[in-house]
């Protein structure tokens, strides 16, 4: 395997790529295979990049976790989800603003730096994987609100997350494991 560079938590490291488990999502232009199927999803206009940096439109190349799983309750139902999803509200948001002390990180409102709304009026956030993406520790400017979450069509691009149809969303996040990582290459 090729080494790649910036990896979760081993941003400027040189890391060999790691063994393809079945329980991993392994993304790639083409879309996403999971639990021995393939789904179609839509990645980063900027494509996939081992140089990620915030507003690119690009995937990160690398190896991520899931490290939380947010829902919009009244819009998917508790039964859909694996155990620990935390609702979100109209009050919740995402920094990616690189001058903000909470960078690539949940905030609430009011919030003086700039960020992204979790709480919106169409559906593409009802489900949110969040991955691990520039989070140990967040290096400003480098990528911020890596997700997993629900498209806006076949063949619409993201803003550098990952995005599925929403059933196929619902039946991945039901077949998350602890050690499941996004593969993205």
């Amino acid at each position: 395997h090729k080494p790649q560079s910036g990896l979760s938590g081993d941003q400027g490291r040189e890391v060999r790529a790691p063994v393809v488990n079945r329980s991993d999502l392994l993304v790639g232009r083409w879309g996403v295979r999971f639990c021995g199927r393939r789904f179609p999803a839509s990645i980063g206009r900027g494509g996939i990049s081992a140089n990620k940096a915030e507003g690119d439109g690009a995937t990160p190349a690398g190896a991520h976790r899931i490290c939380a799983v947010l829902y919009r309750a009244g819009r998917i139902g508790r039964a859909e989800l694996p155990s620990g999803g935390r609702r979100i509200g109209p009050q919740d948001f995402w920094s990616d603003d690189p001058r903000d002390p909470a960078y690539n990180r949940p905030v609430r409102a009011p919030h003086r730096f700039g960020h992204e709304r979790l709480f919106r009026a169409d559906p593409i956030y009802d489900l949110i994987l969040i991955t691990d993406w520039n989070t140990r520790p967040a290096v400003p400017g480098s990528g911020s609100a890596i997700f997993l979450h629900q498209w806006r069509g076949p063949g619409h691009l993201t803003a550098g997350c990952v995005a599925f149809r929403r059933d196929h969303l619902i039946w991945i996040a039901r077949r998350l494991r602890p050690w499941t990582r996004v593969l993205v290459g």
